[in-house]
């Protein structure tokens, strides 16, 4: 298993700086920069561990507009035939993709067209060495009417598409706030899953006792299944942010 850690959260360090400060704590991966972003930190022992659509001119790609809708295929097919071989050429192996929100579409019928939208891409996807990540999200407090916000229906996704690049990105704080029983689903659909993202419930602070899940034992299930991609941080810090990093790779390890 390798760490890392999602930038958003600590944007205020320079790039560079914040690649140069979590590596000597034994993080190997910063998530969700762009492919010329992951240009900037070659050299710093740290790699780009996933990458995320950028902003787009029609909208599309973002968390609430995105695969489970027919209309929206085309476009991002555009996208993705974009970013899949820039994202490679950045050396980057992951690639984030969303469901998009609900709008009144029942869950069977959202299946079907994420399905349909991203079959397409998954041979170019395998050609460049990437694997397409769809993200589970809490549509209870952060992302409203997000359509995968539950461990069974992105599973079932996976198995429809039944293609070894397409896998979950499985973030433990969202799922907290979903479903709960966390364990039990990393250790029932871990097959599907190839990153993993934390931070503490309520609030996606540290993951410290200052919250109700316990990450050592969380860490220990996830050890267990074999995995060996990257588990990434994506809290929020309350207090000096390299401190915090410390603290959770030591909890996580």
């Amino acid at each position: 298993m390798k760490h890392s850690v999602s930038y958003w959260p600590f944007a205020d360090i320079p790039l560079v700086d914040f690649a140069e400060k979590i590596a000597p704590l034994g993080y190997e991966g910063i998530d969700l920069l762009h492919p010329e972003q992951a240009k900037e930190i070659r050299g710093t022992g740290v790699c780009c561990s996933v990458t995320a659509a950028p902003e787009h001119a029609s909208g599309l790609g973002c968390i609430e507009r995105a695969f489970n809708r027919i209309e929206h295929h085309a476009t991002l097919h555009e996208i993705y035939r974009a970013l899949i071989p820039a994202a490679a050429e950045a050396g980057v192996q992951q690639v984030i993709c969303f469901s998009g929100n609900r709008e009144g579409l029942d869950d069977a019928t959202g299946l079907d067209n994420c399905a349909r939208g991203l079959e397409p891409l998954l041979p170019l996807a395998e050609e460049h060495g990437i694997v397409l990540l769809m993200e589970l999200l809490n549509s209870k407090v952060d992302h409203p009417d997000y359509q995968c916000d539950h461990t069974a229906w992105a599973a079932a996704l996976c198995e429809k598409l039944g293609h070894p690049h397409f896998k979950l990105l499985y973030d433990i704080y969202h799922m907290q706030i979903m479903e709960g029983d966390v364990i039990r689903n990393i250790r029932d659909y871990h097959q599907h899953i190839a990153h993993y993202h934390t931070a503490g419930n309520p609030g996606r602070n540290e993951i410290d006792e200052s919250q109700e899940l316990f990450y050592p034992a969380i860490v220990k299930a996830v050890r267990e299944t074999g995995f060996e991609g990257f588990f990434g941080q994506e809290f929020i810090p309350t207090r000096e942010p390299v401190e915090s990093l410390a603290d959770a790779i030591a909890r996580c390890s």
